[in-house]
């Protein structure tokens, strides 16, 4: 939806850096636009992957009056909530799309509030009934999914790949990967942060594990 699109990000706190990464995800050429910047947008700037303006915005219809060429997408998240509904407000009258952090009735679409905790991505969303609510869940689950998780994804999609050559039918590879979920000795190891062991484990466990299924191929009939 906003790939190669324009998007100005009005707003450059914590907010709105949640916001540029996800239009980066999504593939969005970003500007951010204000008086002062965190470290991860002056970061993802120094970097190249965004513009940015530093200017400290008064009245919303001289800022979007300003801008040279208009954008596909506004995006309001300063902690003024007047300036937030002028920038919206003159940013539909200027044929824009807009999403206001602190007022989904304004906005033209849902944002969900996004973790990302390495390959974990889960979107929250409260249909705009609680943007608050929304960032507050966010931060519960960043809490909740730990280290060991990362690596349990981590040892999964490797086993996932060396399976996919070895059994064809999936529902035995589907067995295999739970009895990597509930090994106690893996979890243990993954606990500890000793992914190189865990992942030795994981493997003489397919080395032990047979099945009379004809899609079954040994280990040894494979290279690694």
């Amino acid at each position: 939806m906003f790939k190669d699109k324009h998007v100005v990000i009005v707003g450059g706190g914590s907010e709105g850096y949640r916001k540029t990464l996800s239009f980066l995800e999504a593939g969005s050429r970003v500007l951010v636009v204000s008086k002062t910047f965190s470290s991860g947008i002056k970061k993802l700037h120094q970097m190249k992957r965004i513009d940015l303006i530093k200017t400290d915005i008064k009245d919303g219809e001289s800022f979007i009056n300003y801008l040279s060429s208009k954008p596909d997408v506004l995006v309001a998240t300063t902690d003024d909530r007047n300036l937030n509904i002028q920038l919206a407000k003159y940013a539909k009258e200027a044929g824009c799309m807009v999403y206001v952090v602190d007022n989904p009735s304004v906005s033209d679409f849902i944002f969900p509030a996004l973790v990302k905790i390495g390959e974990v991505k889960i979107a929250i969303s409260t249909n705009g009934r609680s943007p608050l609510m929304a960032r507050v869940l966010r931060k519960r689950i960043e809490k909740i999914i730990t280290q060991e998780d990362l690596l349990q994804i981590k040892l999964q999609n490797y086993a996932r790949e060396i399976l996919k050559q070895r059994i064809l039918d999936q529902r035995i590879r589907k067995k295999f990967l739970y009895k990597i979920l509930k090994d106690d000795r893996i979890k243990k190891l993954l606990k500890d942060g000793r992914f190189d062991e865990a992942q030795g484990v994981a493997m003489k466990i397919l080395e032990r594990f047979r099945d009379n299924d004809e899609g079954y191929k040994s280990p040894s009939a494979v290279a690694n």
